[in-house]
């Protein structure tokens, strides 16, 4: 499996390897053998997981991400980056894979750190999220915030900016608001996402 991904991340930087953007796959312009209508995730669980034409027409795209993620043992955050950067217009998606610190800065390796602790995290620890952030945001707001955290991205998506941010926050002075809804006081604290994360 390893070969094949290597073989599939080496042809993302050819001009007639350069994955479809948009979506997972052009079902009108795919030919047995033809990888260029499918974008990065599409050609992965394709030539990978062995995922038809067909299925990749019908999956619904957060079940994607997920799928990719477990294929390529990362969290569904950095399988949507991955998405997300080839369907950029000079989108180069295995950078995300090959060197993430190219897209999440200097930072990265704890933003994967804290990526893939959310994928871990029980229903019963993002109720408790859910609870802080109503809490921090007051009475008034408390139901606008709950809603808001339920599709988890402001919450997460603030967190992980923290992180990326941590030295200038605490060159400012200022102290963290997102990562102490996850149980975090600063990155630090965050534990390591396992050794063998990114090995397919």
């Amino acid at each position: 499996m390893q070969t094949a991904l290597n073989d599939l991340i080496a042809r993302w930087g050819t001009d007639e390897g350069k994955p479809y953007k948009g979506s997972l796959i052009d079902i009108g312009a795919y030919e047995e053998g033809n990888l260029s209508c499918m974008c990065a995730q599409g050609q992965l669980l394709h030539t990978v997981a062995g995922w038809t034409p067909d299925q990749l027409s019908r999956v619904e795209q957060a079940e994607a991400d997920k799928a990719t993620a477990k294929l390529l043992n990362i969290s569904v955050a950095h399988a949507i980056l991955l998405r997300q950067v080839n369907d950029t217009v000079d989108g180069a998606p295995a950078i995300v894979l090959t060197d993430p610190g190219k897209v999440l800065g200097s930072e990265w390796g704890k933003v994967l750190d804290f990526w893939w602790h959310l994928d871990q995290m029980t229903a019963e620890q993002w109720d408790a999220a859910w609870d802080a952030a109503g809490d921090a945001a007051g009475d008034a707001a408390r139901a606008a915030a709950r809603a808001a955290a339920r599709a988890a991205a402001w919450d997460a998506a603030g967190a992980a900016s923290e992180i990326q941010g941590a030295h200038l926050l605490r060159e400012r002075g200022k102290s963290f608001f997102f990562l102490p809804l996850f149980g975090f006081a600063d990155p630090e604290a965050i534990p390591a996402r396992p050794a063998n994360y990114g090995e397919a």
